[in-house]
Order: structure tokens, then sequence, then C-alpha cells
């Protein structure tokens, strides 16, 4: 073999200069889903959260008469079904046999744990990336960003009327939406804005406009009131597994709103296979990721 120099047939070592890319190992991005979804423990096979809506407002009691009853009522449902994930990968015998358990195995489980990794960030995303998708609803019957949410007060939004490319006044009308908010039965409720999500493409926008002392690119002198009234305490999250290059959104302070379920955590395992004689590795882990209350994020899908 040209260029290489072998023992016992298996590469040792390149020519100067030549690199093994094969054995490459990239960064990875820490971990992005924990910024946008609030995670609990589970010990089912599966979560419901049910919502239960409060009373309106009292009425006028004239005198001597009795006082008038309301009575709680049952919202959607939501049932967290937790998914099992896994992906193993094989040492032959002869790769055992020929000493390459070292170089080949400490390789694969790097990439393994990579992949699990990944598929965590994508599945946490693709709830993203689906949330102006009709096709992908939750207990409501809507999508996660819906003009049209139904309540028991008529229908709500959590998505701006005229969908909009990310500016200055684009996250202020949407952050005026969420401080007008109400709760199922009509009662104003104490929902603020947290904090912006955006894909990569819109990092560097984001920044200027939530930095800026005074107005992101005009010539005005007037303050930048995103920034003086503090409106966005958690600043910018980007995260690099959106799909949707111009679409973002805002979380709010609203409880139990997008969630992950762990289920079972990571577990690597490894065993023979007693026909093949190969060497197995594998890793597993159970979770369930979604929605229960859509007012714990606001969006656009982008102009």
């Amino acid at each position: 073999m040209a260029g290489i120099i072998t023992t016992g047939n298996h590469p040792k070592a390149l020519w100067p200069g030549m690199r093994a890319f094969w054995g490459r190992q990239y960064d990875e991005h820490p971990q992005e889903w924990s910024n946008i979804f609030d995670s609990e423990s589970s010990e089912k096979n599966y979560e419901e959260d049910t919502e239960v809506t409060g009373f309106g407002l009292a009425t006028v009691k004239n005198q001597g008469a009795a006082v008038s009853y309301d009575s709680e009522t049952q919202g959607p449902t939501k049932r967290y079904t937790h998914v099992t994930y896994g992906l193993g990968y094989i040492v032959t015998r002869e790769e055992l046999e020929d000493n390459l358990y070292e170089v080949v195995s400490k390789r694969r489980i790097k990439a393994l744990s990579f992949s699990v990794r990944q598929t965590e960030e994508t599945v946490a995303a693709n709830i993203m990336n689906r949330a102006f998708n009709s096709s992908y609803t939750g207990a409501d019957g809507k999508e996660m960003c819906a003009t049209d949410h139904p309540t028991a007060d008529g229908t709500q939004s959590n998505e701006l009327a005229t969908a909009s490319d990310l500016s200055e006044a684009a996250i202020e009308d949407l952050c005026i939406q969420i401080m007008n908010a109400k709760n199922s039965r009509g009662l104003r409720i104490a929902l603020m804005p947290k904090k912006l999500i955006v894909p990569p493409n819109e990092a560097f926008n984001a920044e200027r406009i939530l930095k800026s002392t005074l107005q992101s690119g005009t010539a005005n002198n007037d303050i930048n009131a995103i920034r003086s009234m503090g409106v966005l305490p958690g600043g910018v999250v980007v995260n690099h597994y959106l799909s949707d290059t111009d679409a973002w959104w805002i979380k709010t302070n609203a409880p139990n709103g997008l969630m992950r379920f762990n289920r079972r955590a990571t577990e690597f395992k490894q065993d023979n296979d007693f026909d093949t004689e190969n060497a197995k590795a594998k890793s597993t882990l159970r979770f369930s990721v979604g929605w229960t209350d859509w007012r714990a994020i606001y969006g656009s899908p982008g102009a």
C-alpha cells in the first residue's frame, strides 16, 4: 500500500504531512434544549397534564339576594407518551484479535455519544420547527403557535396577526400581546416575556436589537425601550437545531408550558454476540417532549 507503513497488514503511519481524517472528533454545542424546555422526571408510561380553569368575574349581589356560584371547567388534556431512542455499534472479533479495540471502540463510543446527544436536541427542536404547522397539534387541536386557540372565553392568540421578520417593532408588538394575555376564563394574567429564541441566522440581528442603547437600525434619537425596560431578562437564546431561518419566538413565564419528561436517562451497555463473536455496544434513553400551555411561547414564522 503506497505511502503507508504497515505491520501485519494494518496501517501504522502515514507520509509526513498527511493526517487520518477518519479519527477526527469535532467540538459539540453545549446542551441547548434546556434553554427552551422545562424538565421533569417521570416514573410512568406517560404523563398527563389537564387544564382546570378558574372562575369568572364576581357578579353584583343585590340586597337579600343569593350570591352567584361558579364552577371550574376541565380544559384540554395533554398526554406525554415516552419514546425510547437507541443506537449501537459493533466491533468485530477480527478487530479484537488484531488489537484494534482500543482505537476503534474509543472512536466509536465518542461518535455514539455525539449521535445520542444530537438526537435529544433534534427531537426537542422539532417541537419549535413544527410550531406553525397545522399537521402537528396539541391538546386543544391547534398547532403550538396559532391565532385561534380555543378557550372558555373564546379564541386567543400566541402568534403575531401579521407574520413578521425579526425586528425591534415586531418584538415590541409580540411583547404587548404577551402582556395583554388572559387565562381561559378571560381574566388578565401576569404573563411576561423572558427570552428571545432565534436560529443562528438571526443571532447577530437579535443581539443588536436587544443591546443597542438607542433604537436599532434607525437615525432616531429614541431609546431602545426593550433594553431600558428589561423586557427580555433572559436575553437571546440561539438554537442551532432550528430549521426555519427567519422564524423566532419569545418564551414567557407561563408554568407547565414547554415540557420534557425524562423516563430513563442515557445508558451505555456492552455485550458479546455468541454467533458472530462480535462485541456490541449500545446507548438508549427514553423521554418525551411537547407543550401543555401554549401561553409559554409566542412567535412568528417570519415574513
